[in-house]
């Protein structure tokens, strides 16, 4: 039904969802994906008073377009799955521990090699180490070739976890210093305070990540080489556990509503403002839709791109 749903709306839109197409006439020449791992969607839109992320849904939200069906379609809820989702556009199954590598190469492989972009323009920046695998693929014609910087972990070693305040250092220094074309960034708490089944930490880091995202708002806007030419796209890469569902809360990976229902909201130059759209989108829709903004390929993604946030 997905599909079918897509495919109309595409057609009526006279655009093609499975390719990507030239950039010109777009505003857009940098890209910053932020995702806040783990929270439920109950905590964060699914609540209408929107407690937890008054900035997101108070400040950012009227400046683009709120997914409120989005969704996590890995065959896992898991963080390297879902991340892996966004990079490639490829819902797979794949070890959580990061010692495998995605079986298709990124958007930022594909981005570097056919527009010639800088390895300074391309950052994967990540409070979970294990994230470092995004930076790379074991497809045999694309592995090491084409990566950008990836800073994962403490001190960026690709192993440990850090908290996100210190990533958020990373992110302030990356952006200030290199005004890059294309970033992604972990911010890990919600998920790891959930874990450790400490619910006021949990709701509080949610909250501290509805400030992070503020930030790196006001630090577009305040670098002139981004201000005004920067898509900011925010999204989880999976939910949790119902209440009642086995540990609640604490877990993720099921294949339950709970644990892949999202959100996704996209800023941008070339998007619609104050737009809340409850069609049916999912995480590998990023992909293709990163591709059409700053005109690159990417034709093993099998995302769509997301028409209607186009103005």
């Amino acid at each position: 039904m997905r599909a079918f749903l897509t495919f109309l709306f595409s057609f009526s839109l006279l655009l093609s969802d499975a390719q990507t197409l030239p950039s010109e006439g777009f505003k857009t020449e940098h890209v910053v994906i932020l995702i806040i791992d783990g929270p439920r969607y109950s905590e964060t839109f699914g609540d209408t008073t929107c407690t937890n992320i008054p900035n997101i849904c108070n400040q950012l939200a009227p400046q683009g377009v709120l997914y409120t069906n989005f969704r996590a379609n890995a065959p896992r809820t898991t963080t390297n799955a879902g991340h892996t989702a966004i990079t490639t556009g490829v819902n797979q199954r794949i070890s959580n521990d990061g010692k495998q590598f995605p079986k298709y190469p990124s958007m930022f492989q594909y981005l570097m090699k056919e527009k010639e972009v800088d390895k300074n323009k391309l950052w994967i920046i990540s409070s979970k180490g294990k994230l470092s695998i995004l930076g790379n693929t074991k497809h045999k014609k694309w592995k090491d070739l084409y990566t950008p910087h990836v800073y994962c972990g403490r001190n960026g070693n690709g192993a440990d976890y850090t908290k996100d305040s210190q990533t958020m250092k990373q992110v302030h220094h990356v952006l200030e210093t290199y005004s890059p074309t294309l970033t992604l960034i972990n911010l890990l708490a919600p998920d790891s305070w959930a874990h450790g089944g400490n619910w006021e930490r949990y709701i509080q880091s949610i909250k501290e990540s509805d400030q992070y995202a503020m930030k790196i708002w006001d630090m577009i806007q305040n670098n002139p080489q981004m201000k005004d030419k920067t898509t900011l796209i925010i999204t989880n890469d999976h939910g949790r556990n119902a209440d009642g569902y086995k540990d609640g809360f604490i877990s993720h990976g099921a294949n339950t509503e709970s644990n892949r229902h999202i959100f996704l909201l996209g800023i941008g130059p070339d998007f619609k403002k104050d737009v809340k759209s409850d069609f049916p989108r999912e995480l590998t829709d990023i992909s293709a839709t990163v591709a059409r903004l700053l005109g690159f390929s990417i034709p093993t993604s099998q995302g769509c791109v997301m028409n209607e946030l186009f103005r």
